[in-house]
């Protein structure tokens, strides 16, 4: 993976004939009491303090990669206006990294829960990418989607899919149960790397690389959580596949290793 550029809310990097972006769509934070051990107890000390002890910082990122204005999917799109106004800047990241949103056509979407999907309308109400033509989303995730009503002009749009469906010859639809309904990643495979784009594998990525038993309260089915998570940071750490996700410390993309019982996270730039 080659490094390009990097402003305060955008990376840009290359890999084989791909370019790869990630932005930041802003940050929230949440009660640290979310984050649970196995036996669904409280973990109110598995992350470090940042703004005060009750509250952990998440980051919310979104992607972007493509192949010479051919291919160009946006995983996830951010919270629009849905939530703190901490979030829903994904606009600007773009700007800052010179590209126009109406050239985005397809936006893949790894769940349908606000901070991911809303973004499809900016934050004064216009659509945010003009040119959309399709929307990939989890089969399972599909019925999310329907229930935010100020989404329903996009609803045409949707393009249902199931893990193990390609996109393209380059890009596997990889399902990853347990955080959400129809909860899926993208794979990009560039000659070169391996991108697994993991959506809500990870929350808190201060607690659950070292200790990837930790639970989020926001998970739907926290036990299958907890074993996608560990399953697939094992098979990243052995494949050294880089791992691109929504709420991983900016820049949201990185490798990880073993270290100790756990994982640590080592970030691109």
């Amino acid at each position: 993976m080659e490094f390009l550029s990097q402003s305060p809310n955008a990376l840009g990097c290359a890999s084989g004939s791909w370019k790869i972006w990630s932005f930041s769509d802003g940050h929230v934070d949440l009660p640290a009491e979310s984050l649970r051990y196995p036996n669904n107890k409280i973990s109110k000390r598995a992350e470090p303090p940042q703004r005060d002890d009750l509250l952990v910082r998440l980051s919310v990122n979104c992607f972007l990669f493509d192949r010479s204005g051919i291919d160009r999917v946006l995983i996830d799109c951010g919270a629009g206006a849905s939530w703190d106004p901490s979030m829903g800047h994904l606009e600007e990241a773009m700007a800052e990294a010179g590209i126009d949103t109406s050239s985005i056509t397809m936006v893949a979407l790894t769940h349908a829960h606000g901070d991911h999907i809303n973004g499809l309308l900016t934050p004064d109400g216009r659509r945010a990418f003009n040119n959309l033509s399709k929307i990939v989303i989890g089969e399972d995730a599909v019925e999310g989607f329907l229930a935010e009503p100020k989404l329903a002009e996009f609803r045409p749009l949707l393009a249902p899919i199931n893990g193990g469906d390609r996109l393209a010859d380059h890009l596997l639809a990889f399902a990853m149960p347990g955080h959400a309904p129809g909860h899926m990643g993208y794979l990009l495979s560039t000659g070169e790397d391996d991108i697994l784009f993991c959506g809500d594998l990870i929350h808190v990525p201060a607690a659950q690389f070292a200790r990837p038993e930790l639970t989020w309260a926001y998970d739907d089915d926290e036990s299958m959580a907890r074993t996608t998570r560990i399953k697939l940071l094992q098979d990243a750490a052995d494949a050294h596949t880089w791992l691109a996700g929504a709420h991983l410390g900016r820049p949201g993309l990185g490798r990880i290793i073993e270290k100790g019982q756990g994982y640590a996270f080592i970030p691109a730039a």
